[in-house]
């Protein structure tokens, strides 16, 4: 008996198991599926949020949004519920405190925890089914705060008209301890595949990869560590199990005897799908969150780096067989210039390289724009940078990042602290931003502003009038050629510069599917 699926419905099925959804035609050549393409709002999404904190003194905000979308679904909600709380085999120590935020003891590396029952899921905890938080209507944040170190990761769904474009950002701030500062994570869809340029092993860092797994049954992953003369030999050969609808939080410094500053992470994943995120704290220089870099590519753009940036390090990581040559230039508010003395950076396959690229932006607004020199080969990239003196420096890291080809999302502005970079490496483009409602107040705004060819743009916000609370900022491009776009936050805390850094790719709020001039179907004997 044949039943025939409709594609708009398998677009909505393909969404749930994703989090992005996407559609291929069967037997029909790509060429042909792209003219007849229409985009359309998604109909389901997911996201999933990292455990912020494990410090007893750690003061978390969470924000949520759903920008107001034309043609979205009717109906629908968005709702956040904690996951199964890590089974403790990665983690490598007993914990962290709000005074030093020390390690204790070295893990069990054998993956085997002894909260574990025989299917990987922890014993006695299990993924709670009630909202922690809920949206009410798109085009208005909500918030929710939370202290303390016994934060679990949190999965997030949402469907009908809260689907596209919804975002979530936590943000936390521990005032001491290692780590302490401003620590900044737009939660994330699922994957299969990470790249973080920027990890350490060092003794001074104590960097670790969270993993949230979204289904029904374990996830297996791997990590890789590639150091400046190659690939790391590694602990856990047989992979990391995720439990279902849990989490696990990952030393990098246990999976190997090699203590090394920098190093690029690859997360694969064997079976299943995860969110990967990477949490770096740094005993003198503070710490925050590493997200994914954008995938391997021969040209990279890393925007946003602040203008009072006091070190700015550049590391990369080739994973083909080809060394790679890169052009380095900083798009400054006039153009793109090139660093006196970091005009080019080689990267050997398989290696991690890295080059301190100190004061570079020298006091305004900066993006760094990585092409390469010769022959196109791909590689992943990242900065870490540097705000402060002495012992009152804090530390963020800006990964490259993807364009905003439709439509960027920021979450949890403040009416002061809030800097939005634009960037037009290649032309100019014309952009839209708009600010939604306060999430205890006020009235949004737009403003659109024109960006010159190899420029970045620190630009005006429209700040919401009367605002309470927190506030979105929306990114659209108008004209023109690709934008990128990251957004920092600042806060004096005891004197420290406080800050993050937060890119802004895509939301993949639309999605293409076929028009209804062209019958596609799928058939099931």
């Amino acid at each position: 008996m044949n039943r025939t699926m409709s594609l708009i419905a398998g677009t909505v099925a393909l969404a749930a198991v994703t989090g992005v959804a996407a559609l291929t035609a069967p037997e029909a050549p790509s060429a042909e599926v792209a003219r007849a393409a229409a985009e359309r709002p998604v109909e389901r999404t997911k996201l999933l949020c990292p455990s912020p904190s494990r410090s007893d003194i750690a003061e978390t905000l969470y924000t949520a949004f759903s920008p107001v979308t034309e043609g979205a679904a009717d109906g629908g909600k968005a709702e956040l519920v904690p996951a199964a709380p890590p089974g403790g085999a990665y983690d490598g120590d007993e914990g962290q405190d709000g005074e030093d935020g020390g390690n204790s003891e070295e893990s069990d590396r054998s993956g085997e925890s002894e909260k574990s029952g025989d299917d990987g899921k922890p014993k006695d905890a299990a993924a709670s089914d009630k909202p922690v938080m809920k949206l009410k209507e798109p085009g208005k944040p909500v918030t929710r705060e939370a202290s303390g170190g016994e934060e679990d990761a949190l999965l997030g769904t949402a469907d009908g008209r809260f689907a596209p474009g919804w975002a979530v950002q936590q943000t936390t701030t521990v005032a001491v301890g290692s780590g302490r500062g401003l620590h900044g994570a737009a939660c994330t869809v699922p994957d299969t595949d990470f790249w973080f340029p920027g990890a350490s092993t060092a003794e001074f860092r104590t960097d670790y990869v969270h993993l949230t797994n979204p289904d029904d049954s374990a996830a297996v992953v791997d990590i890789e560590l590639y150091g400046p003369e190659g690939q790391l030999e590694t602990s856990i050969p047989d992979g990391i199990t995720v439990p279902p609808l849990g989490s696990e939080r990952v030393l990098l410094s246990t999976l190997t005897d090699q203590p090394l500053p920098d190093v690029t992470a690859h997360v694969g994943v064997r079976s299943g799908r995860v969110a990967a995120q990477v949490e770096a704290l740094d005993t003198g220089n503070g710490g925050d969150w590493i997200a994914p870099a954008a995938e391997p590519a021969g040209s990279l753009v890393l925007p946003g780096i602040p203008k009072d940036a006091t070190s700015v390090r550049l590391i990369a990581y080739a994973p083909g067989d080809s060394d790679a040559d890169l052009t380095v230039r900083l798009a400054s508010p006039n153009g793109a210039i090139t660093p006196a003395g970091h005009e080019s950076l080689h990267v050997k396959a398989g290696m991690t390289a890295s080059t301190d690229l100190k004061d570079v932006t020298r006091g305004e607004a900066g993006s760094l724009l990585l092409t390469p020199t010769g022959r196109d080969v791909p590689v992943v990239a990242g900065l870490q940078v540097v705000r402060g003196k002495g012992g009152k420096q804090e530390t963020a890291f800006i990964p490259a990042t993807e364009a905003v080809a439709t439509r960027a999302t920021a979450l949890g502005n403040t009416a002061k602290g809030t800097t939005l970079s634009l960037v037009a490496p290649t032309e100019d483009a014309t952009v839209k931003v708009t600010s939604s409602a306060g999430s205890e107040g006020g009235t949004g705004d737009s403003r659109t502003y024109k960006l010159k060819k190899g420029t970045t743009t620190d630009v005006e916000l429209p700040v919401p009038s009367g605002l309470k609370g927190t506030y979105a900022l929306v990114v659209e491009p108008v004209s023109g050629g690709p934008v990128y776009a990251s957004r920092t936050m600042v806060s004096s805390l005891g004197g420290i510069a406080a800050f993050t850094v937060q890119t802004l790719p895509d939301d993949r709020g639309r999605v293409a599917v076929p028009t209804a001039e062209q019958d596609l179907t799928v058939l099931q004997n």
